[in-house]
């Protein structure tokens, strides 16, 4: 029967793959046809041509992700500075605006295409046991093909940053940079304290939700359960409610929208696109002073160099890739691959943090309204109808984020400390593994068809939704490792999810709940029905017992798309530290790491917010110590 299922989702896949194609390249052309507002021709960001390239200029930033566009972006206020900003990837296509499209650009050209070892405790259901782990390759990063939840995390987080011996981290210190990232426009929060406005990333509520929406909230309402606010940055984040996004007129506010579009066009900035820095160049005679980098860009290789800076802003997995090939990084580990140690820095690419999720909990469930849905089903919306709303209308299934209808933060019995930091996540999504045929969904989860096919096939093109849990402050601790000296090699990345037992303790826990907001009145009216099929992975042990729910963890277990760590911020007394609280690299002069993989911990929610405010206070770091010294407070 499996080899049936596997070989009927193989072909409708194949099937329904040709007319799908045929809508998306008639949205595309009626963009640009008529929603000049994504075209956007006069802002689009160019970049300069090679010939151009100057000998020299006073700061480097290496990655025009979420990091790197605000780097650029403030640096380059100061008009007497001259900054190079490097980018692999291109300018976002047209499609990339519109909320709904997002998961078409994993595993697709915009994509680095990372993936993790293979385990045989997760990812269990995945192409060769192996998490896939999407990561930007264009101008914006992660903030051009992300689900674009605005999320900051939580006080406890950045005062635990401070506590570590990494001072001005704290919360009261860098609410200030979040907020001058933000141009907030739900209405409302006009004279929040917590909110900024006119500022670069415009945050809305995301447009054209489903009837599932409500019922999600009544039924975390029937719990006791909905946020008080329904504002997770303010005062607090525990409870349920619809997320804000970084959204501006409904579509995508990538930082490359927010940032760069603003500001591309200064005569003392440039922007090389698909250009790939292999490695830095440090000082040969001793001094350790990262002098500037050596990149590719079509069939040539240059040489660039820094007056003041180079900056690393290439994400979690490439900027301790980039310090290792360059020799920065454990001894242990270069030497075996013939790379010259420059600097022994034991915690490059270790502290390796993600958010897990365990996405296979589908529920069905029974429309009170016979032949009208209420979930999103694709054969229903990709349509011409839903292309011209969104084209004349500015309305309807393209703006729509089904992934998220309503966010949760809640505590579990694990979390003790009586504080409001919340240790489970939840999604509730108005849409299942069925929902699309298994096109966008089952591709980007990189699970295989034969699972698919066995788990999911019964249910296909029925209504339903997900309720998705993730673990917010994971105590396992992966790690990213050199395969060759070659930049363009992916580096192995070992997630080690769930290393620590009590990491899934707290992910069955919130499974639980998870099922529990199922059995409210809200959801039983609906008769909300978990998918049994899944029991199909474990069909030894006990259908809804503990065991159950780890076995849905390892079978379906989803990155959300949040590594951070690898090059971690400490005091001087960690000797895994990389980066001290000024963001500079330990033992070597003339480079910093700003990005993502400076956190020590991961933040309480999506990761995105907090990257942008690391950049935003790194540039006012970078401005304060070249404004005081001579020589910008190296030593």
């Amino acid at each position: 029967m499996t080899a049936v299922n596997t070989f009927v989702t193989f072909w409708r896949f194949l099937l329904t793959l040709g007319p799908s194609a045929m809508v998306i390249l008639m949205l595309n052309k009626g963009i640009k046809d008529y929603r000049l507002d994504i075209v956007d021709e006069e802002q689009r960001v160019r970049s300069i041509h090679i010939e151009q390239l100057r000998n020299s200029y006073d700061f480097i930033i290496v990655g025009g992700g979420s990091a790197g566009c605000v780097l650029a972006a403030r640096l380059s206020e100061n008009p007497a500075w001259k900054v190079l900003l490097l980018e692999a990837g291109g300018d976002e296509p047209l499609l990339m605006d519109l909320p709904q499209m997002y998961p078409v650009f994993q595993r697709s050209p915009w994509d680095w295409k990372y993936s993790t070892e293979p385990s045989d405790r997760y990812c269990l259901a995945m192409e060769d046991q192996r998490c896939f782990w999407p990561r930007g390759k264009v101008l914006g990063g992660c903030s051009s093909i992300n689900a674009m939840m605005y999320i900051r995390g939580n006080r406890h987080d950045y005062d635990h940053w401070a506590e570590l011996g990494n001072p001005g981290w704290n919360y009261d210190n860098i609410l200030h940079y979040f907020r001058k990232a933000e141009d907030m426009r739900v209405p409302g929060y006009e004279h929040s304290p917590y909110h900024g406005h006119g500022g670069p990333i415009s945050v809305e509520r995301y447009r054209t939700p489903s009837p599932l929406l409500e019922i999600f909230m009544d039924a975390a309402t029937q719990l006791g359960l909905a946020h008080p606010d329904g504002d997770f940055n303010g005062r607090t984040q525990s409870g349920f409610a619809p997320p804000h996004g970084t959204l501006r007129d409904g579509l995508r506010c990538s930082a490359n929208k927010g940032y760069m579009r603003r500001s591309w066009q200064r005569p003392n900035l440039d922007i090389v696109l698909k250009a790939f820095v292999q490695r830095l160049i440090i000082d040969p005679r001793g001094s350790k002073r990262v002098q500037g980098v050596h990149f590719e860009y079509g069939l040539g290789e240059y040489d660039v160099m820094a007056s003041r800076e180079v900056i690393l802003a290439a994400g979690a997995l490439a900027s301790p890739q980039l310090l290792m090939v360059s020799g920065v990084g454990p001894q242990e580990q270069l030497q075996p691959l013939g790379i010259e140690v420059v600097q022994h820095l034991p915690g490059v690419g270790g502290n390796l943090q993600d958010h897990i999720s365990t996405s296979g909990a589908i529920y069905t469930f029974e429309s009170p309204q016979p032949g009208r849905h209420l979930s999103f089903l694709v054969p229903d919306q990709l349509n011409e109808e839903s292309v011209n709303q969104f084209l004349h209308e500015h309305r309807g299934f393209f703006y729509a984020m089904p992934v998220s209808e309503v966010m949760g933060f809640i505590s579990t019995r694990y979390q003790k400390s009586g504080r409001d930091w919340p240790d489970v996540q939840l999604f509730m999504g108005s849409y299942g593994y069925g929902a699309d045929g298994g096109m966008v969904g089952r591709r980007g989860a990189a699970i295989t068809l034969d699972n698919y096919a066995n788990a999911f096939e019964p249910l296909m093109y029925q209504d339903s939704f997900v309720i998705a849990p993730l673990l917010l402050r994971p105590r396992s601790r992966g790690f990213v490792q050199l395969r060759s000296p070659d930049a363009k090699m992916h580096p192995t990345i070992h997630a080690n999810y769930y290393d620590d037992p009590l990491d899934m303790a707290i992910m069955v826990e919130g499974l639980k709940l998870a099922h529990h907001l199922t059995q409210t009145p809200a959801m039983q009216q609906l008769n909300a029905t978990l998918n049994i099929y899944e029991w199909r992975n474990c069909p030894e042990v006990e259908y809804l017992s503990d065991a159950f729910w780890e076995c849905l963890a390892r079978y379906y277990s989803q990155t959300i798309y949040h590594p951070v760590g690898t090059c971690k911020m400490a005091p001087d007394s960690d000797p895994f530290g990389v980066v001290d609280p000024r963001l500079r690299v330990r033992g070597l002069r003339g480079l910093r790491v700003i990005d993502a993989s400076i956190m020590p911990t991961i933040p309480n929610g999506n990761t995105n917010a907090p990257t942008l405010m690391i950049a935003e206070r790194g540039a006012d770091m970078i401005k304060e110590d070249w404004h005081h010294y001579s020589h910008g407070g190296w030593i």
